[in-house]
């Protein structure tokens, strides 16, 4: 005769009405994410939408490097709460990142990037991690948060320059999809900047330096007259062979005179 002491009963571990039976984890407790154990009053709650929020980030890729750039507002609905934040950040010597979304979420994934960093540095192993490398762990990153019903809200660009010295610009969106090109923008750029600085591409080279530093400067001051949630202070990032570092923040040339023509309101 079979021996069934050690056998459970048939619903021992069963599943709540509308739930699903745990065959595998046995009597062993699940192990959810971190980000979802926290519990609040009213049970464990996730984003639905961005709350202070960042506009466009531009990036144009030229011969020698990438130039990212983003103002500095970071808005509270409708409200431009906080004007002097800067979303391009350096992250290593061959890295630029720019957020735009949900700020606490651009925080966030800079948090867990320079963590990155560091376990790298303690690697001690002579590898720096490219920009191509940060853009393909960035993939995976929000594509597993987004498979877990928890994205974080954010569009990201990331540029630098690899051990060759060749220039990379992509973008990261929140549901992990990615491209990369010689021009690549997030927010309302994607509408206002892209065209204009496509129709401006030479047809058999890159931009030089000074183009893509012109262009940035023009496609700031449209997004700041076209777009209401930016400002005409920005920060430009740039990552070459010589040099990755900030710049700025700069301030657009704006001119208002035309507004006495526009009618129809």
């Amino acid at each position: 005769m079979m021996n069934n002491s050690f056998a459970q009963p048939m619903w021992q571990n069963g599943p709540a009405p509308g739930q699903f039976y745990n065959f595998i984890a046995g009597n062993a407790p699940a192990q959810l994410p971190r980000e979802l154990t926290t519990a609040g009053p009213y049970g464990t709650k996730h984003s639905t939408a961005a709350i202070t929020t960042g506009s466009s980030v531009l990036g144009i890729k030229f011969d020698g490097g990438v130039l990212v750039a983003a103002d500095t507002l970071v808005s509270y609905g409708s409200l431009a709460r906080y004007q002097d934040i800067d979303r391009v950040f350096k992250i290593n010597d061959k890295i630029l990142i720019g957020g735009s979304g949900d700020f606490a979420d651009i925080q966030s994934i800079k948090r867990n990037i320079d963590q990155k960093m560091i376990e790298d540095q303690c690697c001690n192993d002579g590898v720096i991690m490219k920009p191509k490398a940060m853009a393909t762990w960035l993939t995976r990153v929000l594509y597993n948060r987004r498979s877990r019903m928890n994205p974080l809200y954010i569009d990201v660009v990331v540029g630098g320059v690899d051990e060759n010295n060749v220039p990379f610009l992509g973008s990261v969106d929140l549901r992990g999809r990615a491209y990369d090109d010689y021009v690549v923008a997030t927010g309302f750029a994607r509408h206002l900047a892209l065209p204009l600085v496509r129709e401006r591409k030479p047809k058999d080279r890159d931009f030089t330096f000074e183009e893509a530093s012109n262009l940035i400067r023009e496609s700031m001051k449209v997004l700041y007259y076209r777009d209401t949630r930016s400002m005409p202070r920005y920060t430009v990032g740039i990552c070459s062979a010589a040099d990755c570092s900030i710049k700025g923040p700069f301030k657009v040339e704006e001119n208002w005179t035309f507004a006495e023509t526009v009618e129809g309101y």
